[in-house]
């Protein structure tokens, strides 16, 4: 059997960071969270992740401003952002800055357990043998 996909959780909001941690976790994740930019890095620094569930607006550390440095941390990584803050332009510069989706609260789980599942698949895909 595969190992599970390793996804840290990277929200401000900690009741949503715990509810989508369990939600993932039954769905066969291997799940950890963070309550900000900072506090993410502190987790990579420790074990890598395979995707990286980002919220954008967080006091401290941004997610505009985390981004490079999670992607530095672990650029084996792939970024999902997934915020209740809808802009063209915030989500033009994430993708431009190396996320791989941007998805919007709220986010039915199985769109998010789906992305997910596709940006970690496209990255195996990508990898050399």
């Amino acid at each position: 059997m595969a190992d599970p996909i390793r996804v840290l959780i990277v929200d401000d909001e900690e009741r949503f960071r715990e509810t989508l941690s369990k939600l993932l976790s039954r769905h066969g994740f291997a799940v950890r969270d963070a309550g900000g930019g900072e506090a993410a890095l502190n987790l990579l620094a420790e074990a890598p992740c395979d995707v990286i569930v980002l919220d954008v607006k967080m006091p401290g550390l941004s997610g505009e401003e985390a981004l490079p440095l999670l992607r530095q941390a672990c650029p084996e990584a792939e970024v999902l952002v997934l915020t209740g803050h809808a802009s063209v332009d915030i989500a033009a510069a994430m993708i431009a800055g190396g996320a791989a989706d941007y998805l919007l609260k709220p986010c039915p789980t199985e769109e998010l357990e789906g992305a997910i599942r596709a940006v970690f698949d496209r990255r195996q895909a990508t990898k050399p043998r």
